[in-house]
């Protein structure tokens, strides 16, 4: 083995702790944010507010947020990963058919609802007003998710006016899951089944019901 290869490793190892540390700073401050915002309102979030909660100085807060805009930024960017790792894993099981995996969708949706701090009142983040920055649409994420879960798990391809299918189908399907939950914490279930029929009107009709032959696993 060359020697000059050796201390390659060694830095990485010494610079692996204060990553974690400061992913971990991270995490507490947007722990911190997000019971702010459930408690007080995301109009009244503000970086003192947010060290306070986090028993932290308001310079710790500084060193990764230079304003409140960039902490719910970051807050609302978390709140997407977690619904898009939610949706994810609902779709890496073997659904038997079509409507069953969009009832599994809008269940972990809502879960994710009912369960994310401050989801609720921020979701992703394309209802605030962040002044010169620009938050894209959410939906054409999710409709990358489908288009590829169903060529790997239902051998579908999907045209141009199947994804735009989609994208209202997924766009109408938040919509009213978001004012299922406007003032029900628990999710107003005559949205939410709204929300499931509108889906399946939209987007059910597009494909099989059931898995063809060539697509079982």
């Amino acid at each position: 083995m060359n020697d000059r290869s050796s201390p390659a490793p060694s830095v990485t190892v010494r610079n692996e702790p204060v990553q974690a540390r400061a992913a971990h700073r991270i995490e507490a401050l947007l722990d911190a944010a997000a019971a702010v915002v459930v408690e007080h309102g995301i109009e009244h979030l503000t970086t003192a507010l947010v060290a306070e909660r986090a028993g932290a100085s308001i310079g710790t807060v500084y060193r990764y947020f230079p304003d409140r805009v960039a902490v719910l930024v970051a807050l609302a960017e978390r709140n997407l990963e977690r619904m898009r790792l939610a949706i994810e894993r609902v779709l890496i099981v073997d659904h038997p058919s079509w409507p069953e995996a969009m009832d599994a969708i809008v269940g972990a949706m809502v879960e994710t609802f009912r369960e994310v701090p401050s989801f609720r009142m921020l979701r992703t983040g394309e209802g605030l007003d962040l002044g010169p920055q620009h938050r894209e649409a959410v939906a054409p994420l999710f409709v990358d998710d489908m288009v590829e879960y169903l060529q790997e798990r239902w051998g579908i391809e999907t045209d141009a006016e199947q994804r735009q299918r989609l994208e209202l189908g997924i766009g109408g399907l938040d919509a009213l899951v978001t004012y299922a939950f406007l003032h029900d914490a628990d999710g107003d279930p005559r949205y939410l089944q709204m929300g499931v029929q509108l889906a399946q009107a939209q987007i059910g009709e597009l494909f099989p019901t059931e898995r063809p032959a060539t697509a079982q696993r």
